[in-house]
């Protein structure tokens, strides 16, 4: 049995970790986008944004409190938040970016356009945050 690096191992476990805390961010995320595109009558895009933000927050506060064990940012919350942002920004327009392109261009309903776009957003918020923050 091929053993993996202790640096594999914990990367493992934070990409785990941030699945979970993604998954909840998600579930928010997907819950505000039904709510506001289906129930109040909100065009899609900007239901999606507003979910969108609504996970952000979440996944900022879980990534921070449990998702990883370092910060490198350490006290500076306020440039950490910031980085945090400007990478969920590209994240965000990512999601608008396939968002139209799977509901205007290829005519595939919004809620599972969604579902594609979460799991294509998810591989950049990751990487960029695991790098550049934790």
């Amino acid at each position: 049995m091929i053993s993996a690096s202790p640096a594999i191992r914990s990367l493992f476990v934070s990409f785990c970790k941030y699945l979970v805390a993604g998954g909840a961010g998600f579930l928010l995320d997907f819950g505000t986008l039904y709510l506001c595109f289906n129930i109040l009558g909100m065009h899609y895009l900007i239901s999606a944004i507003l979910g969108f933000i609504v996970g952000l927050v979440f996944v900022y506060i879980s990534s921070n409190k449990w998702v990883f064990g370092e910060r490198q940012m350490g006290d500076r919350q306020v440039l950490e938040f910031s980085l945090f942002t400007i990478i969920g920004i590209v994240g965000l327009g990512l999601t608008v970016l396939f968002m139209w392109l799977f509901v205007d261009a290829l005519g595939i309903y919004p809620l599972i356009a969604k579902l594609i776009t979460t799991g294509l957003v998810l591989i950049w918020n990751f990487g960029a945050r695991k790098y550049l923050l934790y």
